[in-house]
């Protein structure tokens, strides 16, 4: 879990909320136990749509896909640096951006 706190602390404009990464943890940890699921692909058009209709749309309850598409955007930018985006840390900046943090809580 400390690998996770740190990269998100990487990332995040707000001091971090521990409880609901590790509430996210432990919701995704399937999806990030699989080496070809822990990590965001942004190049990969079908990736940021998944990213989009399942989390943030399914889970977070979010609507409008140019602004959820925007928001997706600035994450893979803000990311940019890594080549190997945390699903972890994309999910909870996209949350935080959002306001859903509380989703976790």
């Amino acid at each position: 879990m400390a690998d996770h706190l740190a990269d998100v602390k990487k990332y995040a404009k707000k001091p971090v909320d521990e409880a609901a990464l590790t509430k996210m943890a432990s919701t995704y940890r399937l999806v990030l136990s699989k080496s070809d699921t822990q990590y965001v692909a942004c190049s990969d058009p079908a990736e940021r749509e998944r990213v989009r209709e399942n989390f943030l749309k399914k889970k977070l309850g979010l609507s409008g896909d140019a602004e959820l598409d925007a928001s997706i955007e600035a994450t893979c930018q803000a990311m940019k640096a890594d080549r190997t985006k945390s699903r972890l840390t994309f999910y909870y900046l996209l949350a935080e951006h959002h306001g859903k943090l509380g989703v976790f809580a």
